[in-house]
């Protein structure tokens, strides 16, 4: 048998073993409540201040479901539809209550003569918020500002619940400068799965990889033969 065929057996005999002993776990709630837990929220901005151009501010989170302990990232776009060119200077983002820092941060803004291109950046505490600031990123129609926050969702949250964020703040030139504490996205909270919770089993043991974390998809395969790999290939190879 190849070394492939052995893994892939093992893989679905473990399987079986983690639904006989009653492992596998539910993926949380079915679509009850997704009316009020929106993951996305938009804005807009024309009045004497913008010169009566219209500003639009968007903000989304992805995935919509994730377990305890994974990552979640807000996006949040700053554009206009109209003529200007706003500056923005300082971009807030305002996470769920009892979130901590956002363990990576990146801005997607226009440069000359590059155009369009992502920077990671490190986000300050403000108040409530975390902020990234510039000298100044310019916006027109065609070249919006896209911030994006990822944040580890806290260990103790509990299954079941929906989590909605705080809104967003910007500052800047030409009307730019908003405050939208509603401008809000909202994710579930699901179960982990089997391959979730044995990776954090074994991490908790001290036997999971250094490069042990999830999937983004938490597939039961793909977590199930990186734990089973090291141990088949020693095994195979003896």
């Amino acid at each position: 048998m190849s070394h492939t065929s052995m893994r892939r057996a093992a893989v679905v005999a473990f399987s079986a073993m983690l639904v006989a002993t009653g492992l596998t776990i539910g993926v949380g709630p079915g679509v009850a409540g997704a009316a009020e837990c929106s993951p996305s929220s938009h804005a807009t901005k024309r009045d004497f201040s913008t010169v009566w151009i219209t500003h639009n501010y968007t903000k989304t989170v992805t995935p919509t479901e994730v377990a305890a302990g994974g990552l979640v990232t807000y996006k949040s776009v700053v554009g206009t539809t109209s003529i200007g060119n706003p500056y923005l200077n300082t971009f807030i983002d305002y996470p769920p209550a009892g979130f901590g820092a956002p363990v990576k941060a990146t801005v997607k803004r226009y440069t000359f003569p590059g155009g369009q291109q992502t920077a990671e950046f490190t986000p300050v505490p403000n108040g409530a918020g975390y902020q990234v600031t510039s000298p100044g990123w310019f916006i027109n129609a065609s070249n919006p500002v896209v911030v994006e926050m990822t944040y580890q969702v806290p260990e103790d949250t509990t299954p079941g619940s929906t989590v909605t964020s705080g809104g967003i703040k910007t500052k800047g030139t030409v009307g730019i400068a908003n405050t939208l504490p509603n401008l809000t996205a909202c994710f579930t909270v699901r179960h982990q799965n089997p391959g979730e919770v044995v990776d954090g089993s074994l991490d908790d043991s001290g036997f999971g990889s250094g490069e042990g974390q999830l999937s983004a998809t938490g597939s039961l395969e793909e977590s199930l033969a990186r734990i089973l790999g090291d141990v088949l290939d020693g095994l195979i190879s003896s």
